[in-house]
């Protein structure tokens, strides 16, 4: 199933069936970028996993890495537009520095 996905003209969100979704950080260099898309997919599986098996401490854990990966992105947490080069890349290095954790 093809879902149709818009832009908004200033860039910085995608809308998909209707609902706004905050785009990732352009200014995320690629192997960033890459990084915290693969801890964001092993994350969403285990709240799969978890959630299959009920472990609920084990959904909150992965659902932490979720939000975090997300973050790292700048799809969540303060807005990457409304923050500077410096802070922008702080937040990904630091979502990095604790996933890789």
């Amino acid at each position: 199933m093809s879902r149709e996905v818009e832009h908004t003209d200033d860039g910085r969100w995608i809308v998909v069936d209707g609902r706004r979704w905050r785009k990732a950080d352009p200014a995320l260099p690629e192997d960033a970028r890459a990084r915290l898309l693969h801890h964001l997919g092993v994350a969403r599986a285990g709240v799969r996993t978890a959630g299959r098996a009920d472990d609920a401490a084990a959904v909150a854990a992965a659902r932490a890495r979720v939000q975090l990966a997300k973050t790292g992105l700048g799809e969540r947490g303060e807005a990457w537009w409304d923050q500077d080069d410096d802070a922008r890349r702080e937040r990904w290095e630091t979502a990095l520095r604790e996933l890789d954790a």
